[in-house]
C-alpha cells in the first residue's frame, strides 16, 4: 500500500462522477472504520467459506509463465459445460496489498460470480498468499509487466475469451493499469471494475501515516510478516533484520525501493504506479470505479486527477470505508452485487467523461 507524488499533471478536468444515495448500510456500520475492518475481520471466514463450497470444491491451481522467467499462481474455477445465463464470460479478480486469492473479499465475490455462470480466476500478486519461494526477486508496486503476462496467460487458458476485470485497492490500481495496456499487449478485456484502487500514492502513503493508527500497524505487521516468509524462502539471498527494525511503513518503503528496485527515490518509485494525469490515458475498454467519500486509506479528491479522456464511470458513495459497502454481516454485499451487475450486462457502452 506503499503510494506516490504523481508527476503527471496535464488534466485539471474531472471524469463524470456520479454521487450514489443507494448505498445505505444501517446505522452501526456507516462508520468508515467498521465498514474497513470488517472487509478482513476472521469470525467472517467459516460463513464466506462455507458460502463458496461450491466454487472451491471445482478451484485448481495453475502457475503462470509470465515472461522473464516469472511465475505466478492463480485459481481457476470454471462451470461445467451445461449453463447458466452468462455461460462463457470469464472474470479475473485481483486481491489488495498483503491480500491473496483466500481475502475474504475475494472468495465472496468469486462465488457470486460464480453462482451466475462466469468461470473466475483468483490471481495472486508476486509474494502474496503462499508464493513467496516462486520467484527469486522481491515484490513490488510497479511490476506491471508480469501482471499483464499473467492476464494473457489466463486469457490463453479460457480459449481467448473476453476477461472481466475485478480489482481491490492496489488490485484495482493493477487491473486499471493492465487494461489501460491492453491495445498494446493484445488483451481483449471486456470491462474493468476497480474498488476504492490506489489513486495517487503517496496520499495513501500520507492517509495511512496519520490516519487512525490501527491501519498503520496493520499494514505494517502484515509486510513484515511477509518480508519474513521471502526470507525463510531465500535464506541465502534475504536478510530483513535491519529493515524490519524501521518503526514506519515511510522509512521501510524508502529502504526497500534503495535496496531492492532501480527507482532512485521513494518519490520516484511512488509515482511509478500512481494513475493519476496521464497514466491511464491510454485506456479504451468500460471501466467502473467504485469508491466512498469517507474511504480512510484512498483519499477521493485522488479522482479529480485521473484522465478526464479515458472511458471510466466513477461511483462514489457517501459510505462504505476502504473496500467495504456493507449492508449486512452474512451474504453477499452491496459491492458484490453491484459489481455482478456491472460485469453481467450483456452490453455495455464506453462512457466518456463530460467536461467538469
Amino acid at each position: 500500500m506503499e503510494s506516490g507524488g504523481s508527476g503527471q499533471q496535464s488534466h485539471r478536468s474531472t471524469v463524470a462522477v456520479t454521487f450514489d444515495d443507494g448505498f445505505r448500510p444501517p446505522l452501526w456500520m456507516r462508520n468508515p472504520h467498521v465498514q474497513s475492518v470488517l472487509v478482513s475481520l476472521p469470525f467472517r471466514r467459516p460463513s464466506v467459506v462455507r458460502r463458496a463450497a461450491s466454487l472451491l470444491a471445482v478451484s485448481q491451481e495453475h502457475l503462470l509463465d509470465c515472461g522473464d522467467g516469472v511465475r505466478l499462481q492463480c485459481f481457476v474455477s470454471r462451470r461445467p459445460a451445461a449453463a447458466l445465463p452468462n455461460l462463457g464470460k470469464a472474470a479475473v479478480l485481483l486481491h489488495g496489498w498483503e491480500g491473496s486469492s483466500d481475502s475474504l473479499y475475494i472468495l465472496s465475490l468469486a462465488q457470486k460470480l460464480f453462482d451466475v455462470g462466469f468461470d473466475v480466476v483468483r490471481l495472486n500478486l508476486r509474494d502474496h498468499g503462499a508464493t513467496h519461494h516462486l520467484n527469486r526477486e522481491l515484490f513490488h508496486s510497479c511490476l506491471l509487466p508480469e501482471v499483464i503476462g499473467a492476464t494473457r496467460c489466463i486469457q490463453s487458458m479460457l480459449g481467448g475469451r473476453p476477461l472481466h476485470l475485478a480489482g481491490f485497492s492496489l488490485g484495482g490500481n493493477f487491473m486499471l493499469r493492465v487494461a489501460a495496456s491492453a491495445s498494446e499487449a493484445k488483451l481483449d478485456i471486456a470491462k474493468v471494475v476497480a474498488v476504492s484502487p490506489v489513486l495517487d500514492p503517496a496520499e495513501t502513503l500520507h492517509a495511512i501515516e496519520h490516519g487512525w493508527p490501527i491501519y498503520h500497524r496493520y499494514f505494517m505487521r502484515k509486510w513484515g510478516a511477509s518480508l519474513l516468509k521471502k526470507q525463510a524462502a531465500w535464506p541465502s539471498v534475504y536478510d530483513f533484520t535491519e529493515l524490519l527494525t524501521l518503526a514506519s511503513l515511510r522509512h521501510m518503503t524508502a529502504e526497500m525501493v534503495v535496496r531492492f528496485t532501480h527507482f532512485r527515490s521513494l518519490e520516484e518509485y511512488l509515482d511509478g504506479y500512481a494513475i493519476t494525469g496521464d497514466r491511464l490515458a491510454t485506456l479504451a475498454v468500460p471501466a467502473t470505479v467504485i469508491t466512498a467519500a469517507d474511504d480512510p486509506i484512498i483519499p477521493v479528491r485522488g479522482l479529480e486527477k485521473l484522465a478526464k479522456s479515458a472511458p471510466i464511470a466513477v461511483t462514489v458513495t457517501r459510505y462504505g470505508g476502504h473496500c467495504g459497502f456493507f449492508d449486512q454481516l452474512t451474504g453477499p454485499t452491496w459491492l458484490e452485487r453491484r459489481i455482478v451487475e456491472e460485469l453481467s450486462e450483456p452490453t455495455f457502452q464506453a462512457r466518456t467523461a463530460s467536461a467538469a
